[in-house]
């Protein structure tokens, strides 16, 4: 195994944007069973999931796979591990909104925490497919056609200037403390919400600012995955000289028990970051 195997995750992933994408538009009904969380499964989260799968697990130096969709992880060998969240924002295909891919690469069985991330990518299925990784302290941003990656951004560092920012939940599942800090940033940002989490990222990343789906009172562990959503996620961030919390930490710092486990997600630029731990205490 090396860091050619993340490339090879990473190139696999790419190779499959075009087909996910189509899958999107060709395959927008609801399957009857819900996924390990409790959510409804469109037939796309399935097709991705499976080509994934199947992909994934044919390079050399990946071992075992586990995926939102799945309620177990699977093994073929020794390796790294792959966790992935097939389509991010999938019930925003109905409305034609933005959706996306998620990915990160272990050097650990799962559950793992965020600590043994090698790499993490996602891809946004926007006007354009672009696609993001991060791997050895090095954020790139690129367009994907056709399934081959052509770089359009070097060395992405999240902006420090004004910026926008995200809130995930409803606004009276909010702690008071989290609501408080909301009010604040909505004086100072400027609003930016798509209900896909990687749109809302990539929004970040692109302009500054801070996204974060709370902790809520109805759920204080959030709605948000930490194997497939948190982790990578607050991986690319921190590694764009961001910072990454679940209110208290690194998100990476947190602890892994289950597969399916949630997290709160905090995510953006050190300074509102920063601000949002203080503003928890």
């Amino acid at each position: 195994m090396s860091d050619r195997t993340v490339e090879e995750v990473f190139e696999v992933i790419a190779a499959a944007a075009p087909e996910i994408r189509a899958a999107l538009v060709e395959r927008v009904g609801f399957e009857s069973e819900e996924n390990p969380s409790g959510e409804q499964q469109i037939a796309a989260d399935v097709h991705a999931d499976r080509l994934l799968e199947e992909r994934l697990l044919t390079i050399d130096g990946v071992g075992h796979y586990a995926s939102e969709e799945r309620d177990h992880v699977i093994s073929d060998g020794e390796g790294y591990s792959v966790a992935v969240d097939p389509v991010d924002g999938s019930s925003n295909v109905e409305s034609n909104n933005a959706a996306g891919t998620i990915v990160g690469v272990y050097d650990a069985e799962l559950p793992a925490s965020g600590e043994h991330l090698l790499g993490a990518a996602y891809v946004l299925y926007g006007p354009r497919t672009t696609m993001v990784t991060a791997h050895e302290g090095t954020v790139t941003e690129s367009v994907v056609e056709n399934g081959d990656r052509t770089t359009v951004r070097d060395d992405v560092r999240i902006p420090e200037d004004d910026g926008v920012y995200g809130f995930g939940g409803r606004v009276p599942d909010w702690p008071a403390d989290f609501e408080a800090f909301a009010r604040e940033i909505e004086q100072e940002l400027k609003l930016r919400y798509s209900g896909a989490m990687i749109g809302d990222v990539n929004q970040v990343l692109t302009y500054g600012g801070i996204f974060a789906y709370p902790a809520l009172r109805s759920a204080p562990e959030s709605k948000l995955r930490l194997l497939y959503e948190g982790n990578p996620i607050g991986y690319i961030v921190e590694s764009a000289n961001g910072r990454s919390s679940d209110g208290d930490r690194s998100i990476l710092s947190v602890p892994a028990d289950d597969i399916h486990q949630r997290v709160p997600v905090h995510v953006g630029t050190t300074e509102y970051v920063d601000r949002l731990e203080a503003a928890l205490d």
